[in-house]
């Protein structure tokens, strides 16, 4: 802010090790090489993370007077993200903790705890990136699968005075790899959040298979609940499927179905899709395909949809918290023309999460 400064300081070797050493540099937190102080790392590696780019975090930083180029602040971002995935993985392989709270403490823990999962698909650079232009079909792009959880205590949803829902705290999980060890960093992060004092534990989600197998292994004790949204676009897919060249039709079947569904008779919502074959013998036709995938699509899911009921014990019914969380982080990671490498992915990946669980004051205690 100030222009050029220049400092004096005193440098020479420590009699009693032999070791080079500038007691300055030490005091200001800097390592033997480091060219930037701890707090202007800290500032460009939250911008990274709150900006849409590297490089319009760089534009950000000169009005600060300091002005870092985007290759620098990309080396920073991914060297303090590194830190915040050898964090998490700590967290995640730390032994769970007693349920029992030790003798004359009062365990606290919340009544209600909500699991939310989904995924969205980031472009990466592919096997071919960058290859010459005479390679025969090349690879440039992969799209992987970013899988994410949101977590939160039932008491810290509330709704504004406008009737908009909120949550007061929320805690999420990012991850790029198989669905085993995202099911088990969620759970780790549960736990963080009182899963095991927790009274109910509800999971609410759409109908990824992958997802109800991580409820299935890490939450069993958990009532799934199918997102009301996604069970609803499926009935219309089967009011389209019998009435494809009618709209008016489709709609006049399939929405007293969503209004029984939403309160309180899944039960008959069921049987009439368990029906559809006699619906269609009557009228001389065959159960359209895709009528008959969804009638096997809510078997699977007949215990999930039980939404008055869960509506009643404070569970959402919807994904909403979910859906923003996603379409956030797809605000940073999924800009035009942004191809990432998978290290680099995941580096930025966990330094964000970092921020959003209340986790990245840690990031700067240093041993």
């Amino acid at each position: 802010m100030v222009g050029d400064v220049t400092v004096a300081v005193d440098y020479g070797r420590d009699p009693r090790t032999g070791k080079w050493v500038c007691p300055a540099r030490e005091h200001w937190g800097l390592g033997p090489h480091q060219k930037m102080t701890p707090e202007l790392e800290e500032r460009v590696c939250l911008t990274a993370t709150l900006a849409d780019s590297y490089q319009a975090a760089a534009a950000l930083s000169a009005k600060w007077g300091s002005p870092v180029d985007a290759s620098t602040i990309r080396q920073h971002a991914c060297a303090v993200g590194q830190r915040a995935a050898a964090q998490a993985q700590t967290r995640a392989d730390a032994p769970p903790p007693a349920v029992a709270p030790p003798a004359g403490v009062k365990a606290v823990g919340p009544a209600a705890l909500v699991i939310m999962m989904d995924g969205w698909l980031a472009r990466q650079r592919g096997e071919d990136w960058g290859a010459a232009a005479a390679v025969a079909a090349p690879e440039r792009v992969a799209w992987h699968e970013i899988k994410g959880a949101v977590i939160y205590r039932l008491e810290q949803a509330g709704q504004t005075a406008g009737g908009r829902g909120v949550i007061a705290q929320k805690y999420v999980v990012a991850w790029q790899d198989e669905p085993l060890e995202f099911g088990r960093r969620v759970q780790a992060e549960a736990r963080r959040r009182g899963l095991a004092e927790a009274r109910e534990v509800f999971v609410v989600a759409d109908g990824s298979v992958w997802i109800w197998n991580v409820q299935a292994d890490r939450f069993g004790r958990a009532q799934g609940v199918l997102d009301f949204y996604h069970a609803s676009q499926h009935l219309w897919t089967v009011a389209h499927a019998l009435h494809p060249a009618d709209e008016t039709a489709a709609r006049a079947w399939v929405e007293p179905l969503l209004s029984q569904l939403r309160h309180g008779q899944e039960a008959g919502v069921l049987q009439i899709l368990e029906d559809l074959p006699e619906w269609c013998a009557q009228r001389q036709r065959a159960v359209p395909p895709e009528a008959e995938r969804e009638r096997e699509y809510f078997r699977s899911h007949c215990e999930h949809v039980h939404y008055e009921t869960m509506a009643a014990r404070g569970c959402p019914v919807g994904s909403g918290a979910m859906e923003s969380f996603c379409a956030q982080l797809q605000g940073r990671f999924k800009q035009c023309g942004q191809f990432w490498s998978r290290r680099g992915l995941g580096d930025l990946l966990a330094l964000d999460v970092a921020r959003r669980n209340l986790d990245w004051d840690a990031l700067w205690i240093r041993n």
